[in-house]
């Protein structure tokens, strides 16, 4: 099988990919091509991976200035011709793309081609992106139930958020052993996403001795604010530089060994909040990136909605990150409710389901197509 991969953006949208690649390979013989737009998250995430990766003119429309949506109107042109050209050199079997301004063009070249398309939403609501590969697409795999409002309800099919294979069999003894945590005391895991985030790293750094007498922390910065970070573990006093765990980065296995071994997270609500906080049963304090469009948003309520998180907003971070933290890790038997919540919302085989899909594409040969 030949397929292409496209969209991306963060790694909530890049990682469903790798996760429904390996399972697909699971099953036999992959040649794969990622197809996304140049010098961004996706290209870097991909090139870790080892999957080769073409990159193309690509740019979003939503929310710019009129003339910025032209030149990117232009740039999504381009990068349409672009994929063409790659689809006609060698036609894949399949696309599986996840949205992003950058998916659309690869959506149409795959489209004028007659190569069928399975998009997938990791996100609980569609933006703009997805909206027009929906009208593309095959098939449409979706996180959650809710999504189906939004999109042509004859094609999307609920799969749940796929999980890479390197977070599976990981348990807590295992986990807390492998990132030097002690087995009887909470943990608190707090990250910002797959380039970390200003606003919870700047909260952690100002209140970190309020965190650090309640719980061990482990804390994944992004590469951006690692220096800030560093510096301020190497200020504290030898007992609390004990309790205190940080990261510019946790790749693969190493992050899911810090998910395992946490009794509560502090993180942003992208995509993969959905899918790996179910995973994990990992209760979470949410707090919604606030200058994008609503995705963080949606996503965090409907979690809270189902007593698996709480939301706490950007701009209360540094009064309130401690007092929040704090009267949750006092309370194990609320804990221990969110965490049966959060667990009840696992789809441990979306990654199996989605290659299915896939497979079927295969063997049921290109004429569904479009």
């Amino acid at each position: 099988m030949f397929l292409w991969m496209a969209g991306g953006g963060t790694g909530g949208h890049v990682y469903p990919g790798l996760a429904v690649l390996e399972a697909l390979k699971a099953a036999g013989p992959v040649d794969v091509l990622y197809v996304g737009g140049r010098g961004r998250v996706e290209e870097r995430l991909v090139a870790r991976a080892g999957i080769p990766f073409a990159g193309i003119p690509a740019g979003g429309l939503h929310g710019l200035a009129i003339w910025r949506a032209a030149l990117n109107l232009v740039k999504l042109a381009q990068g349409f011709f672009a994929a063409l050209r790659l689809g006609r050199r060698h036609r894949p079997d399949a696309l599986f793309v996840t949205g992003g301004y950058a998916g659309v063009p690869v959506a149409l070249a795959a489209w004028a081609l007659r190569v069928p398309i399975l998009l997938y939403l990791p996100d609980i609501e569609p933006g703009l992106a997805v909206r027009l590969i929906a009208r593309l697409a095959t098939r449409i795999g979706v996180t959650v139930e809710d999504s189906r409002a939004f999109l042509p309800a004859h094609k999307v099919v609920v799969t749940g958020y796929p999980i890479r294979s390197e977070f599976t069999g990981t348990d807590r003894t295992t986990a807390r052993r492998a990132l030097g945590l002690p087995e009887g005391e909470q943990v608190l895991l707090i990250f910002g996403g797959s380039t970390g985030a200003r606003s919870i790293n700047l909260a952690v750094v100002k209140n970190l001795q309020g965190l650090l007498e309640v719980a061990q922390v482990v804390h994944i910065s992004g590469e951006r604010d690692w220096p800030q970070v560093a510096a301020r573990a190497d200020e504290l006093p030898a007992t609390a530089r004990e309790r205190y765990h940080p990261y510019p980065y946790l790749h693969g296995a190493a992050m899911g060994h810090a998910l395992a071994a946490a009794d509560l997270a502090v993180c942003r609500a992208g995509a993969s909040t959905l899918g790996e906080l179910p995973y994990f049963g990992l209760p979470a304090v949410l707090v919604p990136y606030p200058y994008a469009w609503r995705y963080q948003r949606v996503n965090a309520e409907w979690l809270a909605a189902r007593g698996a998180a709480v939301v706490l907003e950007d701009a209360r971070l540094g009064e309130e990150l401690v007092p929040t933290v704090q009267s949750l890790l006092a309370d194990p038997a609320r804990l221990a409710g969110m965490r049966a919540y959060a667990s009840a919302l696992a789809r441990p085989d979306a990654a199996e389901r989605l290659a299915e899909i896939l497979r079927g594409f295969q063997s049921g040969g290109k004429e569904e197509a479009g």
